[in-house]
């Protein structure tokens, strides 16, 4: 039987509870969304480094970069955007840049139709590019980029190396225009794409007129170059390959691309005495006309940017695949030339090949039995 005092107890603490105030509701979260902003004019370049980080869209519009001055795109909000519109100039300065540089997460750089970044290159150029005379400014840097696209946008006149690819995270570049035919005469280490200790890059359409490479993979992982058109420069070339903090490559695959009116067509270089890996690289679908020195280079000497003769070990050339590489190459010119250090190039397939209208070289050395030189 329940007792009088236990009911009594139960009622009053019924009624403390009834009279006591609900508790708040749990505040919600600020889903504001961040401004869209626009910044164009010569003010425009301090004004988006001071207001970056409270844009959810970035749009530039013909802005007019001062002289000395990056347009500083770094440490970007996660999931920015950001658009370019009309012509974006720069100032006239002896420096080395970079014009532009851009980092974050999940960020997205876009070139409206129309749109060009122009960096008139002509005032830097004197035949000497980033080897002396003027100080050059770099064009591009793409430098801790994660899980991040650049699409359509469209370059002309580098003063030197236009896109400088460096600790880079799954970062795909599509649509990309670089001209710099202006430069046929005076440009020089105009290298379109730079890319160094980065993971997960995928370049594909890109069209180049330049003076340097097409493609430079220094150092990576995962590294994908397709659908591209190069001309007027050095071909699409990895390396050089070692004297740097990161030495190795592994799994490079450069496809279905064009290379017309260059000085090389495929190229691998490895510098001498140096250390490194160079792994797992594949050529395939490579179109080559008016090649003037090399249409395949695959070398092992390189000091100081240029070929001793001698090649050395330290930087081995292994699971190399070179398939259906064909056209031809000019009749001064050399259709092919492979220059290993002893047991340096090993595990090589080579098939489907055809480079022509070149000497053939006399000068190979311990030349993969599947290879041919």
């Amino acid at each position: 039987m329940v007792q009088i005092s236990t009911i009594l107890s139960l009622l009053a603490s019924t009624a403390l509870v009834a009279g006591m105030p609900a508790p708040a509701p749990t505040a919600a979260p600020n889903l504001a969304k961040r401004a869209s902003c626009t910044f164009s004019g010569s003010s425009g370049a301090a004004a988006v480094s001071k207001s970056k980080a409270s844009c959810a869209t970035i749009v530039l519009s013909a802005l007019a970069v001062p002289s000395g001055t990056t347009l500083d795109l770094t440490k970007l909000t996660s999931g920015t955007k950001v658009i370019f519109e009309g012509t974006t100039t720069f100032g006239y300065e002896e420096w080395s840049g970079p014009l532009v540089s851009v980092s974050g997460t999940d960020i997205t750089v876009t070139g409206a139709k129309g749109s060009v970044l122009d960096g008139n290159g002509a005032r830097w150029w004197d035949g000497k590019g980033s080897n002396g005379g003027k100080t050059k400014p770099k064009f591009f840097y793409a430098h801790s980029l994660k899980s991040s696209s650049i699409v359509d946008m469209t370059f002309k006149d580098s003063p030197v190396q236009l896109m400088s690819i460096n600790s880079a995270t799954s970062l795909t570049i599509s649509g990309l225009t670089m001209n710099n035919a202006n430069g046929a005469s005076k440009g020089h280490n105009t290298d379109a794409f730079d890319v160094g200790s980065s993971t997960g890059v995928t370049i594909t359409g890109a069209t180049i007129v330049n003076q340097d490479d097409c493609l430079a993979v220094n150092s990576g992982t995962d590294i994908t170059f397709t659908g591209g058109s190069c001309s007027g420069g050095h071909g699409l070339s990895i390396g050089s390959v070692g004297g740097r903090s990161d030495n190795t490559i592994d799994t490079v695959n450069i496809s279905s691309s064009t290379i017309k009116n260059s000085q090389n067509g495929v190229r691998i270089k490895t510098v001498y005495g140096a250390t490194g890996t160079v792994k797992g690289v594949t050529y395939k679908d490579i179109t080559l006309s008016g090649i003037t020195k090399y249409g395949i280079v695959i070398e092992q000497d390189y000091e100081n940017g240029s070929p001793t003769g001698t090649p050395t070990t330290g930087v081995p050339i292994t699971d190399l695949t070179i398939e259906n590489v064909k056209g031809t190459v000019s009749s001064s010119g050399t259709n092919i030339y492979i220059l290993c250090g002893k047991g340096a190039c090993s595990s090589w397939t080579w098939s489907g090949n055809s480079v022509t209208g070149g000497k053939t070289s006399s000068g190979c050395k311990n030349v993969p039995s599947a290879a041919s030189c």
